[in-house]
């Protein structure tokens, strides 16, 4: 049993294992219809983290190199069979996808296929979510997060009409940016895997060259897509068909070989 899986692996040929990891504040119900949209070839499995969903009773992570170290130890066999597999990362599913592929790089593990990061900045650049007179500090009051994200249409009217859920979304949302913010805070390892990055057309949180700046990170081939919508265009259908086209356009020219570990 996978915890940090939503959905069980496919026991047959699972073809590309595409792992996704959502944004701050949400969960792994961010792709809950990727599995229709991302085409055959690509089995899509969500990946969701501690202190949300049906894993809201445990303890959220703050720490980004105890959540690599336990992603490792909760996933690692899917990695290591011979099905390729890849990954997506939304906003702060990006630095996680790109530190878990970081890690398994520097620990001499298979690499992804290929790693594809959504409107967040590179790793090398300040975030403007999180540094900056504007940021969107972890102890900023409830009434800033919300003019911040509301305009953005990531806070359902639903759930600003619940104030006990709000509240719980909000705690949730602070420990996830400072796990961001842990994760942004060690030096960037070039991938040895191709690496696509895609920006939102009106993300008025992450600018389009932020999300280009993703190309110094690999050393195998780098695309930038961008896309209709704000900074939560992973909720469109264009996304995970572009994500499935991609993914299986890549694993014509095969898997990429693992490289012995590389020194801390």
């Amino acid at each position: 049993m996978h915890r940090y899986l939503a959905v069980r692996p496919p026991a047959g040929p699972a073809g590309i294992r595409l792992f996704c990891f959502h944004h701050a504040g949400a969960g792994a119900m961010t792709f809950a219809g990727w599995r229709r949209s991302v085409g055959p070839g690509v089995s899509v499995l969500p990946v969701r983290l501690p202190g949300r969903e049906s894993r809201l009773r445990e303890p959220r992570i703050t720490d980004g190199d105890q959540l690599i170290r336990e992603l490792t130890e909760d996933l690692g066999d899917l990695l290591d069979g011979p099905e390729p597999y890849a990954f997506y990362g939304h906003s702060l599913g990006a630095m996680v996808a790109y530190r878990f592929a970081e890690h398994l790089v520097r620990t001499g593990r298979r690499p992804p296929l290929m790693v594809m990061a959504g409107a967040s900045p590179a790793p090398q650049l300040p975030s403007a979510v999180l540094d900056g007179a504007r940021a969107l500090l972890p102890d900023a009051p409830d009434e800033e997060l919300v003019k911040a994200l509301g305009d953005e249409d990531s806070l359902p009217r639903e759930l600003l009409a619940r104030p006990g859920w709000l509240a719980m979304t909000l705690d949730t949302l602070r420990s996830d940016l400072r796990l961001a913010r842990s994760l942004r805070s060690a030096p960037v390892l070039p991938l040895p895997c191709p690496l696509t990055a895609f920006a939102g057309a009106d993300d008025r949180m992450v600018a389009e060259a932020e999300v280009a700046a993703w190309r110094h990170c690999t050393t195998a081939g780098f695309r930038l897509w961008t896309l209709p919508g704000a900074h939560f265009f992973v909720r469109g259908a264009e996304l995970p068909r572009l994500v499935g086209e991609t993914l299986n356009a890549a694993s014509v020219s095969g898997p990429v070989s693992p490289l012995p570990p590389v020194a801390s």
